[in-house]
């Protein structure tokens, strides 16, 4: 690894990666630029080509890819012990304040203060994902045929509601076809040389798979044996399961697909629920997927048996935290010593291309289901005009004035209560 200093001691990175966790907010955008910040810029201790070639080696793998950066970053200063170090303290502390928002959320929903506030973050949070809808947009969509995607993503969720995964595997699959006969549709180059670095040693590699597999699956287990295939234990864990296999794309992305889930599927919390549950999300810091704690938090209080609410919901947002995170580190243990041979799979980048073409159209999906859940109000179907002009001024906030995200949602949840205060909402 390119670096500019003597690598680091382990506890220096234990207080460098403790600081990030606990600053990281903004989403993976901020993230990965206070991450670039403090490694790159003012302690040398990575260099510039090998950070860019990790994230975009993290771009490859579902889950949040910069909670994966961080824990690549730590597992080559480090070994498996900075891996660790650096991907746990990255969740952490968000995890934390995650898990006391949803208990005051329990508490409180019920208050109108409270519940005033909430249609104000909730109408910055949709400033926020058409935000990221246009960032992310004008960066993947840079050929007719990945706006094709983009476009044909969109129809399949928001029209024929096809399920997320279909949709994910689907794009990944032409991408493979198109990267193989025409990669420059894809805006790839074609390959001038079939040369690729030596395979890393396959031993190791089964063993970490084994090793963590054994760790992710741990409490299903338990919670097979003791609860039975019918608690909704065993389905919050198997459910954010399956979710983690299919997180391309960053969270946005899998956010429709898990409303979707957990308000019809499931019928684990409602769709307003789920709203106010992403905008909790967003004043956290740490990874955005840190929301589906929130869901499991809520599914377990709703169905607490044989456990108080209380429990149960301890438990839920653990495992949900657990079977959610434990995948990342399988896939950066696994997959980080084959990063220069990735490197050069023409065929991965051609289906990776696609699958973010297409997130962007799902992407779109959700910001469309959540503008329809913050914009009518659910008891009456009428037009909701407060939040319609909070949404409004999020966005100039967001847009023009170039606000954090954090600033835009304290003062959007003050604009709430103000107008909660005049009886402006109900």
């Amino acid at each position: 690894m390119d670096t500019h200093s003597t690598p680091p001691r382990l506890s220096e990175l234990v207080r460098l990666f403790a600081k990030i966790g606990c600053v990281s907010f903004g989403g993976p955008a901020g993230q990965i630029a206070l991450m670039h910040r403090e490694l790159v810029d003012d302690r040398g201790w990575v260099g510039e080509q090998d950070f860019l070639h990790a994230l975009n080696f993290c771009h490859l793998l579902p889950g949040p890819e910069a909670q994966q950066l961080a824990t690549y970053i730590g597992w080559k200063l480090h070994g498996w012990r900075g891996g660790l170090v650096a991907g746990l303290l990255f969740i952490v502390p968000g995890a934390l304040v995650m898990l006391a928002l949803s208990a005051l959320y329990v508490v409180a929903a019920q208050a109108d203060w409270f519940a005033a506030m909430f249609v104000g973050i909730k109408a910055a949070v949709l400033a926020i994902i058409v935000q990221a809808l246009l960032r992310i947009g004008g960066r993947a969509l840079d050929t007719g045929v990945k706006r094709a995607l983009a476009v044909a993503a969109f129809v399949a969720l928001a029209a024929f509601k096809l399920p997320f995964p279909l949709v994910v595997l689907a794009a990944g699959l032409i991408g493979l076809l198109i990267a193989a006969r025409r990669p420059q549709f894809l805006g790839l180059t074609p390959q001038t040389s079939d040369l690729l670095p030596p395979r890393p040693a396959l031993r190791p590699m089964l063993a970490t798979v084994l090793g963590w597999a054994m760790v992710w699956a741990f409490p299903l287990v338990l919670v097979w044996t003791f609860l039975g295939p019918n608690h909704v234990l065993w389905k919050i864990g198997l459910f954010f399961s399956k979710l983690a296999v299919v997180t391309f794309g960053g969270a946005y992305a899998v956010l429709a697909y898990m409303a979707q889930a957990a308000v019809t599927g499931f019928g684990w919390l409602s769709a307003g629920q789920m709203a106010d549950g992403l905008g909790l999300a967003e004043t956290t810091p740490g990874p955005l997927i840190l929301v589906t704690q929130y869901v499991g938090f809520l599914a377990a209080w709703g169905a607490p048996q044989p456990f108080t609410p209380w429990v149960a919901a301890l438990l839920g947002a653990a495992l949900t935290t657990w079977v959610t995170f434990a995948p990342c580190f399988l896939w950066i243990f696994t997959f980080a010593p084959w990063i220069d041979r990735l490197r050069s799979a023409q065929r991965l980048k051609g289906g990776l291309a696609a699958i973010t073409a297409a997130v962007v159209g799902v992407i779109a999906s959700l910001a469309l289901w959540f503008a329809g859940h913050v914009l009518w109000r659910a008891e009456d179907g009428q037009v909701d005009m407060p939040a319609i002009g909070i949404a409004l001024i999020g966005a100039v906030l967001i847009f023009k004035a170039n606000w954090s995200v954090l600033r835009v949602l304290v003062v959007c949840a003050a604009l709430g209560y103000f107008a909660g205060s005049l009886g402006l909402i109900a």
